[in-house]
């Protein structure tokens, strides 16, 4: 029995970019389940890609009512994370396929390619390889101008997850190869980017309850190179990365445990400095009926470049009444490493140099009410303030501009940054038929140090309010159709104000034989004119179609 729930719950999410992935509902009052949740069409949207997401929110789990399942394609919103997703419906525990494959073209050149695989091996072995490319190559228009801008973008994964199951631990090593090509705006033939990297995972983990300590503990080895940085070529970084937590239980509600991390960098062709970072998580936990608490702090140190001390708190209190009824606490901080990823990430028309500082979380804190009052609806509500040390924001690089008077690249920089925030967001679904999520969220941001067109520069591109709505109707069996709309509007600072995202979107799937789908999605149903980069414009109304395999 064990070997064929390892079975479902891995093969369930094939279709995802990060590999098969198991969805495993926490205990209730009733039993344990392990559910195959059926995966439709979810590609990957070019512009939703490009949201500058802040720093998460993360209050507690969800209460421990009993739960009805549901195979709806998006989760409740992500501001703050780890909030409750209304999964409802009918619970089915059938055979998923082990491979998934897709393919489909747009009319901006969009590509939506994947494919992934799960091999179930003897001795409870799981191997998933994963592959996908998306991106696009066509004409955009230029902001306030009547020129275009020949545009490309593709981005290649290729990944594979192994799991090895002996009696008291697993065993999971796991290698991933990814690839991006882009042009840089309005520039000359050959002005261009190129990012490699790739990873290489070893880790274990504890699985017997029975163990006098809970362990899990893991090292990965990254590389990545940017090719084409202004003043440098084959700039390139190496990390080192150890993470280890151990834990255990000196009652039955009470436990104590502390997490370790290292980063240990290395850099070639930019004469960046190479440094070793590590954090310390000592904490304590509280776990009964009606009070989750967790009380401990977070301590990062570095030496060589970014030597610095710095402490935050990493504190949660959830308190469960009435069976479907959370109020929860959170003041919560840590590092974040502004290595190549994350800054490829936040965006990767923007230069590196001079080398970045992490940014430190000092503190985010935060108070919500969250229920369900009735079975398929949930609802969060929260506020709180979070204080970012060193936060990374891009502008403009003036000593760029090209002839025509339009900059080529960006300039990454640092500042000290805080906001203010209030959200809310409701999910409900109903069986296998109707699903929808609403959320919002609204921030007042400040930063310290900065005047005048300055501070509006470094503010120009936070979101002042961020909206997103979706619902999926399932008619029939075959049928899926899903409509949603986002909206990202900016901060406006000493009269300078960026026009929001505007992004309506439309998509829908037909199963025509079994495991051989159809599939299409359109975005930019408005054809507005928005930014997700400063200067850079997106897609008019464009959309891919194709046709998807299940085997």
């Amino acid at each position: 029995m064990k070997k064929i729930q390892y079975i479902l719950a891995g093969t369930a999410l094939v279709a995802l970019p990060l590999g098969a992935q198991a969805q495993q509902q926490a205990k209730d009052s009733t039993m344990n389940r392990t559910v195959v949740v059926e995966q439709e069409y979810n590609p990957d949207i070019m512009d939703a890609s490009k949201v500058n997401v802040l720093p998460k929110v993360e209050p507690p789990a969800v209460s421990k009512k009993e739960v009805e399942y549901d195979a709806t394609l998006m989760p409740a919103g992500e501001i703050p994370a780890v909030t409750m997703q209304a999964y409802t419906g009918k619970e089915t525990q059938q055979k998923a396929s082990p491979g998934y494959a897709r393919l489909g073209y747009g009319n901006y050149g969009n590509l939506d390619a994947r494919a992934n695989y799960l091999f179930t091996l003897p001795n409870s072995d799981r191997l998933n390889l994963t592959f996908h490319m998306n991106g696009m190559n066509g004409k955009l228009d230029l902001p306030e101008s009547k020129d275009d801008w020949k545009s490309y973008y593709y981005r290649s994964h290729a990944g594979m997850d192994y799991i090895h199951s002996f009696k008291k631990i697993d065993l999971n090593v796991a290698g991933n190869f990814d690839l991006s090509n882009f042009n840089f705006l309005d520039a000359p033939a050959g002005v261009k980017q190129k990012f490699t990297s790739g990873d290489v995972h070893f880790g274990v983990k504890s699985t017997d309850s029975s163990l006098p300590l809970q362990f899990k503990a893991e090292t990965n080895l990254l590389f990545y190179e940017r090719q084409y940085d202004f003043g440098t070529q084959d700039s390139k970084e190496g990390i080192v990365r150890t993470k280890a937590e151990v834990s255990g239980a000196i009652s039955e509600e009470q436990f104590i445990g502390i997490g370790f991390a290292m980063d240990n960098a290395f850099y070639k062709n930019n004469g960046f400095e190479d440094y070793t970072s590590v954090h310390l998580n000592p904490h304590y936990r509280y776990e009964s009926e009606e009070w989750k608490i967790r009380v401990g702090a977070n301590v990062d140190m570095a030496l060589n470049f970014g030597k610095k001390f710095r402490v935050s708190p990493d504190v949660t209190a959830q308190y469960n009444f009435s069976d479907s009824y959370i109020l929860y606490a959170q003041a919560k901080g840590g590092k974040r490493q502004n290595d190549f990823r994350r800054i490829g990430e936040f965006c990767p028309y923007g230069q590196v140099a001079p080398q970045p500082d992490a940014t430190y979380e000092q503190l985010n804190a935060a108070l919500g009410f969250k229920a369900s009052p009735i079975d398929g609806l949930w609802f969060n509500i929260y506020g709180g303030y979070q204080d970012l040390k060193n936060e990374l924001y891009f502008s403009p690089d003036e000593s760029e501009f090209t002839e025509t008077g339009r900059f080529q690249m960006l300039r990454i920089g640092q500042q000290n940054m805080s906001d203010v925030y209030a959200g809310a967001e409701i999910s409900y679904a109903y069986k296998n038929i109707i699903a929808f999520t609403a959320s919002g969220i609204y921030r007042d941001w400040d930063t310290s140090g900065k005047e005048g067109r300055e501070k509006g520069t470094v503010l120009a591109y936070k979101p002042a309010f961020e909206g997103n709505f979706r619902i999926d109707v399932r008619p029939v069996p075959t049928v899926l159709v899903n409509l949603g709309y986002q909206h990202i509007s900016r901060e406006k600072a000493e009269g300078m104000k960026t026009d929001p995202v505007s992004n309506l979107y439309l998509g829908g799937s037909y199963e025509i034989f079994k495991g051989i789908s159809v599939y299409a999605q359109a975005n930019n149903l408005l054809n507005k004119e928005y930014r997700y980069y400063w200067g850079y414009p997106t897609e008019g109304i464009n959309f891919v179609g194709g046709v998807s395999f299940r085997f």
